[in-house]
């Protein structure tokens, strides 16, 4: 699933930021990177039925590598997806998510916008 108008796609920001605002959300940066591209991920797992969602932002160096404090990513519309065992996670259309995971994760990226434009003022 695809989040739109979340004021997050298209927009560039210095690494350092990323990492400082994502990682105050719990949207973390870990191994998913190579020089290019990088991803910040929020698990979310349902207690009942041990389901597990991924909340993630995803962005590719318009300056500089990832792995260098320096650089700058520019960032894609927020996507969510279902983690299927053993196979990986899914972010397809047809994807049912529940709607507390979805209304949480709007609400995380509207932060998360919100407090890098007040960021970058």
């Amino acid at each position: 699933m695809k989040f739109e108008g979340t004021g997050l796609e298209d927009k560039v920001y210095d690494i350092t930021l990323l990492q400082k605002v994502l990682g105050e959300f719990h949207l973390l940066q870990r191994e998913q990177w190579d020089y290019e591209r990088v991803s910040f991920d929020r698990k979310f797992e349902l207690v009942d039925t041990k389901e597990v969602y991924y909340l993630r932002v995803q962005g590719y160096a318009v300056e500089g590598n990832v792995d260098s404090k320096h650089a700058k990513i520019k960032l894609l519309k927020p996507i969510l997806g279902k983690h299927y065992y053993p196979h990986g996670v899914e972010y397809g259309e047809d994807e049912v998510f529940p709607k507390n995971i979805v209304e949480k994760s709007r609400s995380i990226l509207e932060a998360v916008s919100k407090k890098l434009a007040e960021a970058t003022k």
